[in-house]
């Protein structure tokens, strides 16, 4: 059976997603069941979408019971749904208004129109240009295309849109140089987690924030990757001591339903008025019944701390592996969005963890990226730890 889902899947779906020889079933918790009954230890959390695990009991109550009370009446209309949801938000970061809308593209396209909105109500036309990093990632859309750093993701759809220049990641210099009169924000991740996983420097965004608040130049932070506590924190930036102007989110905000969001202060947000963006499906009353459960189960099952706590585990047992097998160059990341670098291609590697039964992903340049959910257990991670010392012994003999 499974194998014939595939081929009408390769029949039937455009081919965009390299996808894995299996057929997911259900899931349950941190583990998914193909359609032959096999079960696999998911280390990917549908891309860092599900930190709470699969079926996850909050989540599809939440949904079932807005389903049977409203599901769409657009943003014409106020919802307790959605007022809930923004509540939250705000209450928990350092926002006072929050954007609904469907994805993390969708997010960054409405934090790269609330900049130019903002800089063009502040400071006048010509001032609509926003510094971006390499090696970073913000979406599929043209605009979020445009912004980011990896020409691999540009290549066939070009030109790309102008307003973005790219420069090193964390490099301030690089920074401080490249702005000027007509920079209108700086857009850059916590982690570059499709990067390669590579981290912010602390010195680096607090001198960042720094600078763009004497220029008032807008300081956006992607977080669809690192929000909802994927880093050991709700939220990446407070890890940093600084705060944003602007934060984009999505993946884990509704535990699998879409939807994203831009979060912002007052005085930024202000720059949106009626009739200047817009999101139909954007904050509907089950995307919002979905955020407001998930924040509420990482904030009232100690989600965050459980993180901080299995994250060190997690790396704590990677470092172990890689002063054993060489060919681990580096071990990286936050929480529990981790990153193994590899000397050696890692496709192989990612296709001998899924014949094991573990499912995880490669990220550029030659490094297996970690996302368990945060409800993983030590136990599984010992699982996880155990399969791997098994496949890198293998390899240390190819």
């Amino acid at each position: 059976m499974q194998q014939e889902w595939i081929e009408k899947g390769n029949k039937y779906l455009a081919n965009t997603y390299k996808r894995f020889p299996i057929g997911i079933a259900k899931g349950e918790g941190c583990w998914l069941w193909d359609m032959t009954g096999r079960r696999y230890l998911d280390f990917l959390s549908g891309i860092a979408v599900c930190n709470l695990g699969h079926a996850n009991k909050s989540i599809v109550e939440a949904l079932a019971t807005q389903a049977q009370k409203l599901l769409h009446v657009s943003n014409l209309f106020y919802t307790e749904a959605q007022v809930k949801a923004a509540e939250l938000l705000v209450e928990h970061s350092f926002g006072d208004k929050v954007f609904f809308c469907n994805s993390g593209a969708e997010a960054n396209e409405a934090a790269i129109k609330l900049a130019r909105r903002y800089s063009w109500k502040n400071h006048g036309e010509g001032r609509s240009e926003i510094i971006v990093m390499e090696n970073s990632f913000h979406g599929r859309t043209i605009a979020t295309l445009s912004a980011t750093g990896q020409k691999k993701f540009q290549v066939g759809f070009e030109p790309m849109l102008g307003g973005f220049t790219v420069v090193p990641f964390n490099d301030i210099g690089a920074i401080e140089t490249a702005a000027s009169e007509k920079t209108c924000a700086v857009l850059l991740e916590c982690i570059q987690s499709e990067g390669g996983v590579f981290v912010a420097e602390k010195e680096y965004l607090k001198k960042l924030r720094e600078m763009t608040e004497a220029r008032d130049i807008l300081l956006i932070l992607d977080e669809v990757q690192t929000g909802i506590g994927r880093t050991g924190k709700l939220f990446g930036y407070e890890h940093y001591g600084i705060e944003p102007d602007i934060m984009s989110l999505a993946k884990a905000l509704g535990s699998g339903f879409p939807v994203g969001a831009i979060v912002a202060k007052d005085r930024v947000m202000d720059a949106f008025e009626p009739g200047t963006h817009a999101a139909t499906f954007g904050g509907n009353p089950l995307a919002s019944a979905a955020v407001e459960a998930t924040i509420n189960a990482i904030l009232d099952e100690g989600i965050v701390a459980k993180c901080q706590a299995i994250g060190a585990y997690l790396a704590q047992g990677l470092a172990t592996l890689r002063q054993e097998f060489p060919f681990i160059v580096d071990v990286r990341g936050m929480g529990l969005l981790l990153g193994i670098e590899f000397a050696m291609d890692v496709g192989p590697i990612v296709q001998d963890f899924l014949a094991e039964g573990v499912i995880l992903y490669a990220s550029k340049g030659n490094v297996v990226r970690l996302l368990p959910p945060l409800i993983v257990e030590k136990e599984e991670i010992d699982i996880f730890l155990e399969i791997a010392h098994k496949i890198f012994e293998r390899q240390n003999v190819r």
